[in-house]
């Protein structure tokens, strides 16, 4: 075998590889023989009929079959001599001009390689560390919100809508005489008070009373999301079909065992509730420090990525979106996910993939069992049952997968704590939640 090595680009590689049509003549024949001891063809017994009439019937396939195995092996023998590594798959291509030797099987494979490059220094750099105190405040709130979760509604009929009230209401909304989309719905559920309309519609509503019919003009803004009606005057008319005000649960026994306290101790609720509110919080507190880690890594890190390993990113993402809207209930088949809308994300994520291997590499940051037994066991904690989701993880090293990377990942973020100016900044907990204020 004959090998020579180009490079086309800053990681595009060329591999132009020689092997002897002897070798590949003698591995068919030899199949061939082998072969006929068993083959049935009409007209002989098996393994009885000639060689010529053997080579008639199987002789393309078998050849077919050791060209693509000669190609692949020849490649990966290539790749281990030149000490290359391959990022993603390689374009085969065959040789061909008029200097053709007849003697050689010649072609070439078109590849990336990974890019090698020096870990950048992280001591210059202001790494934000996000903090967020947990008091009796938050717990409070996060009880208003699970008690709120669980309102329930009461018609009302002897008065008028008023703001807080349920009304399920038809309406219709055109714009110059002619309906618009979007603009109509039966049976239409709208809290009002909370933001699920326009204020203006939600005005409109209140003062009306039980199956009333109303209408009114209503000026979209001109940043509305949808284009047709944005900035423009429409018309709606609404009947309204029922009414109802709120009843929020009241915090006691009962409300105690709807969260899952058996013995509906108020107390041992409270507990519960600010166990789960601080495990949030930590959860949160160091998605947002990873993130702000992995954003300092890839700012000290310029790196070249194989376009290889892109594309596979990007048809990995677009799977798993396929996935989520199947998941949602919604034909991924009625959807477009273009390769352009998911470009950006799997460029960061192979860069950062490629970054991070090289920091656990050089730094021994591998996570230790006991590190993944913690992930685990913090993914227990929240289930009625923790040894039986920690004995599911345990069953299938496969399922240990995303522990395993999690530990690490957290190993990476200590380390860039340790080598970056760490500048603590306190959140609030609405901050932290994404709650609106």
């Amino acid at each position: 075998m004959q090998v020579s090595l180009e490079t086309l680009g800053q990681l595009e590689r060329r591999l132009n590889i020689s092997v002897p049509f002897e070798q590949i003549d003698a591995e068919v024949n030899n199949r061939l023989v082998r072969a006929s001891r068993s083959a049935k063809i009409q007209g002989f017994r098996p393994g009885k009929a000639p060689m010529k009439v053997v080579a008639q019937h199987y002789g393309a396939q078998i050849r077919d079959e050791v060209m693509g195995e000669t190609i692949q092996s020849s490649f990966g023998n290539a790749v281990r001599e030149q000490n290359l590594k391959v990022a993603g798959y390689p374009r085969f291509e065959p040789q061909t001009g008029a200097d053709e030797d007849k003697a050689l099987f010649k072609f070439s494979a078109v590849f990336e390689v990974y890019p090698e490059f020096s870990l950048g220094d992280l001591s210059g750099t202001e790494l934000e560390v996000p903090n967020v105190e947990v008091t009796d405040a938050e717990v409070d709130k996060t009880i208003d919100i699970l008690r709120k979760q669980r309102t329930t509604f009461n018609a009302v009929t002897e008065r008028a809508a008023q703001a807080n009230d349920r009304v399920i209401i038809d309406f219709k909304g055109t714009l110059d005489g002619v309906p618009f989309e979007g603009g109509t719905a039966e049976n239409y559920a709208v809290w009002l008070g909370q933001g699920q309309m326009l204020p203006d519609f939600e005005t409109a509503i209140i003062g009306t009373r039980d199956e009333e019919t109303k209408s009114f003009d209503m000026t979209f803004p001109e940043d509305y999301h949808g284009k047709d009606v944005a900035g423009k005057t429409v018309t709606f008319e609404i009947k309204v079909k029922s009414i109802a005000e709120p009843a929020m649960p009241e915090i006691d026994g009962e409300f105690a065992k709807l969260l899952g306290v058996e013995d509906g101790d108020v107390s041992k609720m409270r507990a519960e509730v600010q166990k789960n509110v601080e495990r949030e919080v930590k959860r949160r507190l160091l998605a947002r420090t990873k993130e702000n880690v992995m954003q300092a890594l890839l700012e000290v890190n310029k790196i070249e990525v194989p376009k290889a390993l892109i594309q596979l990113e990007i048809g990995r993402l677009q799977q798993q979106t396929a996935n989520d809207l199947a998941a949602r209930g919604i034909d991924p088949g009625q959807m477009q996910l273009p390769t352009q809308l998911f470009e950006q994300q799997a460029e960061r994520r192979v860069a950062l993939g490629l970054i991070l291997g090289e920091i656990v590499k050089a730094n021994d940051l591998t996570a230790k069992p006991e590190q993944v037994r913690a992930v685990v066991d913090e993914f227990a904690e929240s289930y009625e049952d923790p040894q039986e989701v920690v004995s599911w993880y345990y069953a299938s090293p496969e399922r240990l997968e995303g522990p395993e990377s999690l530990a690490t990942e957290e190993n990476v973020v200590q380390w860039a704590k340790t080598r970056a100016k760490a500048v603590e900044k306190t959140l609030s907990f609405d901050e932290l939640m994404g709650n609106r204020q």
